[in-house]
């Protein structure tokens, strides 16, 4: 149980060691290295939406006999819409924004880029949750190796996310470290996601193929959402693309091999 728990806390871990990144970096990180590192983060999510959560859902339903298309395409629409229904009702702001989505709310403009933040790290937790749910059910193809090769991948985008998050929060007037504590309070959402997604898992079997089609429909909402469009603001747009191929070729690396 303590592998277990270990491998939930590995995103988590890599969040709070970005946000640490606020005590050594006097001035906000350069626009063209936080482009690559967010075309990064959508690489490695796109890749881990494909091999970890969709090919599994998919291979597993065949092995069930039923209809192998519906909860891949089912759980990932689910996946969208929910995370559309938290965007709509959860007051966030983006970086490089000034206009707050979600409802109207008096809340202080860190509390609403942490927010945004948060949203985002949800649906990274759930798909690290349900990989190691599906690892300790047994004959579902999926390896606990596979689900730490997927907790390693989404910590080492969630790195340089903290940074990208806990910066921003000093540039408008939090301290180093409130901005270092409210990067990592961002990320507590992961592990918490993670628990609660396996707690599902373990008690309907067959609804895990929906649950790993919904956690890729949910990180595919905040790449197209959020990822992808900040990395290709302003110039120097390749900047993004090529992080994108980086991230998505090192995610999909570390499922062959370790998955």
């Amino acid at each position: 149980m303590m592998k277990v728990f270990s491998i939930l806390l590995i995103p988590f871990w890599g969040t709070s060691l970005g946000a640490a990144m606020v005590f050594f970096m006097k001035k906000q990180m350069n626009r063209n290295v936080e482009k690559m590192l967010l075309g990064f983060a959508a690489g490695v999510m796109i890749a881990a939406s494909v091999w970890s959560l969709l090919l599994p859902a998919i291979d597993m339903t065949e092995e069930q006999g039923g209809i192998v298309w519906l909860p891949a395409a089912a759980g990932f629409l689910l996946g969208i819409g929910f995370l559309l229904l938290l965007d709509s009702l959860v007051p966030h702001l983006h970086l490089d924004s000034e206009n707050p989505e979600g409802v109207k709310s008096d809340f202080q403009k860190t509390t609403m880029l942490v927010l945004a933040v948060t949203l985002h790290n949800l649906p990274e937790g759930m798909a690290v949750g349900v990989t190691v749910a599906g690892a300790m059910m047994g004959n579902t193809g999926i390896t606990m190796a596979g689900a730490l090769a997927l907790a390693v991948g989404i910590a080492i985008q969630n790195f340089p996310e903290g940074a990208i998050i806990s910066m921003p929060l000093r540039s408008v007037g939090a301290s180093r470290r409130k901005a270092f504590l409210y990067g990592v309070l961002s990320g507590v959402v992961e592990p918490i996601g993670a628990v609660i997604t396996i707690l599902l898992a373990e008690q309907v079997v067959p609804i895990l193929p929906y649950l790993l089609a919904f956690a890729a429909g949910a990180m595919i909402y905040v790449v197209v959402d959020e990822l992808v469009p900040e990395s290709q603001s302003g110039k120097h747009t390749n900047i993004g693309t090529i992080g994108a191929a980086v991230g998505f070729v090192l995610m999909m690396v570390l499922d062959v091999v370790f998955g």
